[in-house]
């Protein structure tokens, strides 16, 4: 299972709820990996439909490294912390790159059936437009997303925030364990 954080912040409460997220997922026998888009330059799609021609996305850059971590895993998990309402840019870029790329250099087929879900930090406002578009990224690949009680939304500014916010840690390590549940009963069809 791959863990991605959106946030320009390394070590904030983004990344903070994603490695809560993965040591559930551990806790259920899953081999996970954890990746920063802090540490990541991925420019944002132009539209060029080069990768259609060729296969391969023409900008040079860290896109390629991140979205084959993602082609592998079983389950991916992105977090986002609410930016004015909305998705980091850094993980905006991702996601249109990503479902672009697929769309067009691989038919839409790399991430049919894998097992996705994701997080949001927010200090007061925009956990849902963040969770949503997010999750219509995920939907849109023809991934699968498991149902947890409730959204694993995390409300947090300052540092160590996440811990604090008791409900929303409880949801994310539920988020994690319900990743891996789903990827195993896909694996054994």
């Amino acid at each position: 299972m791959l863990g991605i954080s959106g946030s320009p912040r390394e070590n904030g409460n983004t990344a903070a709820a994603v490695k809560e997220c993965l040591k559930a997922a551990e806790g259920e026998g899953a081999t996970t990996s954890y990746m920063s888009l802090a540490t990541k330059r991925i420019e944002s799609c132009d539209g060029c439909r080069s990768c259609a021609a060729t296969g391969e996305c023409r900008i040079e850059d860290d896109f390629m490294e991140v979205f084959d971590a993602m082609k592998e895993a079983d389950a991916v998990v992105l977090a986002s912390p609410s930016y004015f309402e909305s998705i980091t840019p850094v993980m905006k870029s991702l996601i249109d790159r990503a479902g672009y790329y697929n769309i067009n250099a691989l038919g839409r087929l790399c991430f049919a059936g894998k097992v996705g879900g994701a997080i949001s930090i927010a200090r007061r406002t925009g956990h849902e437009s963040v969770w949503s578009q997010m999750i219509l990224f995920i939907t849109s690949q023809r991934m699968l997303i498991p149902g947890i009680a409730g959204f694993p939304n995390v409300t947090a500014q300052d540092p160590g925030d996440f811990e604090r916010d008791s409900e929303g840690v409880q949801k994310v390590r539920e988020l994690g364990r319900a990743l891996v549940n789903v990827a195993k009963k896909v694996r054994s069809l």
